[in-house]
């Protein structure tokens, strides 16, 4: 049961942080920049976007060692010099991929709790589904934490005045250690949120 666990979360996770990428991909393209479309990485294809470490070695090691499962795609380029709107069209950028998750996260979150209650919906499916719910969040949840390369951290720093430019130098300058920082330290306050969130889409607890 565990290797099938295994098997349906890798593929769950490659295709929402494909879709997450590729949604990146699309708005930057919507604001003029092409950068990501004439690299061809507006598809869902996965072999496009596929990162050995991101997407096979972290996925292994969080699922066996940790009991979740983490990972990430390639980033899909873009060229935020070509991007409409300043730093509004990067945030806007920034902000598409955990918006995409967030989507899935309410499709398939209200199907099934709409579904099973109607009858329409399996309820054997439903820790599938479940599972599809609970990474989106998560992935949503954690892109939008904003430290740099988060996407979280082109919003905060869209509404950043000026004068508070140094503050988006240090969290560069130091993006990596803030980020290991936080995970060891302030992660395990922001999961709670993560499981609020997905009891109130899925109105239960189906994990």
């Amino acid at each position: 049961m565990q290797g099938f666990d295994f098997i349906f979360s890798i593929a769950i996770l490659i295709m929402s942080v494909i879709a997450h990428e590729v949604s990146h991909g699309y708005a930057a393209d919507s604001l003029g920049d092409p950068t990501a479309r004439l690299a061809g990485r507006l598809s869902l294809n996965p072999i496009k976007h596929l990162d050995l470490v991101g997407s096979f070695i972290v996925p292994v090691i969080t699922f066996f060692l940790g009991g979740f499962i983490f990972g990430w795609a390639k980033p899909v380029p873009y060229n935020p010099y070509n991007v409409r709107g300043g730093k509004w069209g990067e945030a806007f950028v920034g902000f598409a991929g955990p918006a995409m998750n967030l989507t899935i996260a309410l499709v398939f979150g209200l199907a099934m709790r709409f579904g099973i209650a109607s009858g329409v919906f399996s309820p054997s499916a439903a820790p599938i589904v479940a599972l599809i719910v609970f990474i989106n969040i998560l992935l949503a949840v954690f892109n939008l934490v904003p430290i740099p390369p988060l996407d979280g951290s082109k919003v905060l720093f869209a509404l950043l005045p000026f004068r508070f430019h140094a503050v988006q130098e240090f969290f560069e300058r130091y993006s990596l250690f803030i980020i290991l920082l936080f995970v060891l330290f302030f992660w395990q306050y922001v999961v709670p949120m993560v499981y609020w969130l997905f009891r109130l889409i899925t109105g239960g607890a189906f994990l």
